[in-house]
């Protein structure tokens, strides 16, 4: 058929693989996604914690900086105002009272931006 006998043994494999992906068989390569490849199941555990521990981090560093920012006295000042409020006041200063890990940045910033 081709002058080339190694064109002839490329197309004779081309369509034995035809011919077996249309009866439904299939190859997959190692490392190559297909018709078996899996999504990664992780557990559920693992998915909760990571925006759990992201939005700590970011709630931490957000009263840290409003600690420094505004002054040890005025904040604890806002915080008792809050705390003696209705509703959800006393749950608003309960999270936002100063904790070790929101005076810890709020000195880090001290250190590194002195006023």
């Amino acid at each position: 058929m081709w002058v080339d006998p190694n064109l002839n043994d490329f197309y004779t494999r081309v369509s034995r693989i035809e011919k077996s992906h249309a009866k439904g068989y299939g190859f997959e390569a190692a490392g190559t996604l297909g018709r078996k490849a899996s999504t990664r199941r992780g557990s559920w555990l693992a998915k909760l914690v990571k925006p759990v521990a992201l939005a700590l981090v970011v709630g931490i560093g957000l009263k840290g900086v409003i600690h420094y920012y505004v002054g040890p006295q005025t904040y604890e000042s806002r915080v008792s105002a809050l705390a003696a409020g209705s509703g959800f006041d006393p749950v608003g200063a309960w999270m936002m009272h100063a904790d070790p890990a929101t005076l810890w940045v709020s000195g880090q910033l001290q250190a590194l931006l002195p006023r």
